[in-house]
């Protein structure tokens, strides 16, 4: 064999070992690997967590009619630190939009990150990844799936993490998967410097052309499906905020001087006082973390006044959220079989 066939078959393999490297591992690797951007939930570059969550439950498995909802956790579990409250299963499709205050912003490196509960390093389950600086107009980061779409992962599969980003689920349990909101700058609607709401979704893990969801290069997202278990599709545990509006920055509270009516029988009446026109969000959560009712309310500058029916709830607690752009609390509630205190007024300043 000639010097220069030699070289030639050297270069040959150098360039196709490249291309074989680039095709099998495109981003970083699993948790503890080298590369890896895997952030743990003891970090010190970790400043906040979420304060509050609503969501919307996909169905254990989305193929079948008859599927019912998961019931793992609640809107209290996703909230706080990871690995204290427990995890909240979002099903088929399913989503949650977690709520920040102060904001998240956007400086250097990553800004936030999500935690799941996977139990290993390659069974991911994925779940996209949204934001929005007003609670109302969401945008996604742009993910890509490179895990091959010809034959469907089992729901107890493996997934390279290696071919994954921008997707939540990368990491295992205790690791979040980071973003950076650099990649979101120049979206007319949204100030990634305001960032008070981020939305998780979970991905339907189906290559059939029905149900699949796609990346953002429009390959099929291929991950552990079906999943017909209580624990149904993406286990949100946690966002961790790594860069967020200083703290120093004194926000007034738009509402004040809130007074509701608790115990309730039939209806809660609620007045409050507002600084700002704006939109309020008013949701009431009953002792399993369902939302039983919802209403959206542009408050005026103010007295206002709700009055929330309440016929056709069982009697026992709720939890009442009240929340916009500046002011979040939540209100213990209770309902009784009688009339006795309906007019009892409590008071909130």
């Amino acid at each position: 064999m000639t010097k220069s066939l030699k070289y030639k078959l050297t270069i040959g393999l150098f360039i196709g070992s490249s291309l074989m490297i680039n095709l099998n591992a495109q981003f970083a690797p699993a948790a503890g690997q080298i590369g890896t951007t895997a952030i743990h939930k003891d970090s010190s570059i970790l400043t906040n967590w979420a304060k509050s969550c609503s969501y919307n439950l996909g169905p254990i498995d989305v193929s079948n009619s008859n599927s019912i909802f998961p019931t793992v956790g609640d809107s209290l579990s996703p909230t706080g630190k990871a690995g204290e409250n427990g995890i909240l299963s979002l099903g088929d499709g399913g989503s949650a939009i977690l709520h920040f205050i102060p904001a998240i912003t956007n400086e250097n490196g990553w800004d936030f990150c999500v935690f799941e509960n996977s139990f290993s390093d390659d069974f991911l389950e994925l779940a996209h990844v949204e934001v929005s600086s007003n609670g109302i107009n969401f945008y996604r980061f742009p993910s890509i799936s490179l895990t091959q779409d010809t034959s469907q992962t089992d729901p107890f599969g493996n997934t390279n993490p290696e071919k994954i980003n921008n997707l939540a689920g990368k990491y295992r349990v205790n690791f979040g998967t980071p973003f950076d909101l650099d990649e979101m700058t120049n979206i007319i609607g949204l100030d990634v410097n305001n960032i008070t709401h981020v939305k998780i979704i979970d991905v339907i893990g189906s290559i059939n052309p029905i149900y699949c969801n796609y990346d953002n290069s429009n390959n099929k997202i291929n991950d552990p499906w079906p999943t017909p278990f209580p624990s149904s599709g993406f286990d949100l545990d946690a966002i961790g905020v790594i860069n967020q509006q200083p703290l120093d920055v004194k926000v007034v509270k738009n509402i004040t001087n809130i007074s509701y009516t608790n115990p309730f029988n039939q209806s809660i009446g609620l007045l409050f006082e507002s600084n700002n026109n704006e939109l309020t969000k008013i949701k009431l959560f009953n002792s399993n973390g369902a939302v039983v009712k919802e209403l959206n309310h542009f408050s005026i500058v103010g007295e206002n006044s709700i009055n929330i029916s309440t016929n056709n709830l069982s009697k026992g607690f709720y939890i009442l959220n009240i929340e916009n752009k500046n002011y979040f609390t939540k209100i213990k509630l209770i309902k009784l079989w009688w009339d006795l205190f309906h007019t009892c007024q409590f008071f909130l300043f």
